[in-house]
């Protein structure tokens, strides 16, 4: 009887070795979002620079668009900007940005710096929309149709390929509706 409490310690590891392997197989970037086919909540963020616009949900309306969350203090955002960047100058869609949890100003310091790829972006300094939204990271975008619905969550970096093979199609698809 003694043996088998030896071997206990090594059965439970093993387990949770199974367990965790398993979860290492799973897209993180395909986190099912709660918002899908819903309305945007109501919103209506203050401007991250004064003189600026903030940015509300009545911004988007009779439009598709995306609603791309960020924060100054996100490496993956940093890598996802050109992207962003690249979109706007295509012309091709709206972006809207919400800049989550920065100290005040930072988001205007960094957009001055790296170039300003939305059509208006508002503070979310506290987290509420991020809250709402069911963020759970930075960076993460919503496409969203003229009714303005959610219509695709994207966890992650937009690089060329998502938006090529799996943003531009929707945002098309979209379009014709």
């Amino acid at each position: 009887m003694n043996r088998v409490f030896l071997f206990l310690p090594l059965a439970v590891f093993v387990v949770m070795g199974v367990y965790f392997a398993l979860g290492l197989r799973e897209d993180p970037s395909s986190i099912p979002s709660r918002m899908i086919d819903r309305p945007l909540p109501a919103f209506d963020l203050a401007a991250i620079a004064e003189g600026e616009p903030g940015f509300s949900n009545a911004d988007l309306d009779g439009q598709v668009a995306l609603v791309n969350v960020f924060g100054t203090w996100c490496p993956p955002c940093e890598i996802e900007h050109p992207m962003l960047m690249q979109i706007s100058r295509s012309g091709r869609v709206p972006i809207y940005g919400v800049d989550w949890r920065d100290e005040p100003g930072a988001g205007a310091a960094w957009l001055a710096r790296n170039g300003n790829p939305y059509q208006r972006v508002g503070d979310d300094p506290d987290g509420d929309l991020a809250f709402e939204l069911g963020i759970t990271g930075a960076p993460e975008t919503f496409l969203i149709d003229r009714q303005g619905q959610v219509r695709f969550h994207h966890v992650g970096i937009i690089d060329e390929t998502v938006w090529r093979d799996t943003l531009l199609p929707m945002i098309e698809a979209l379009e014709t509706e």
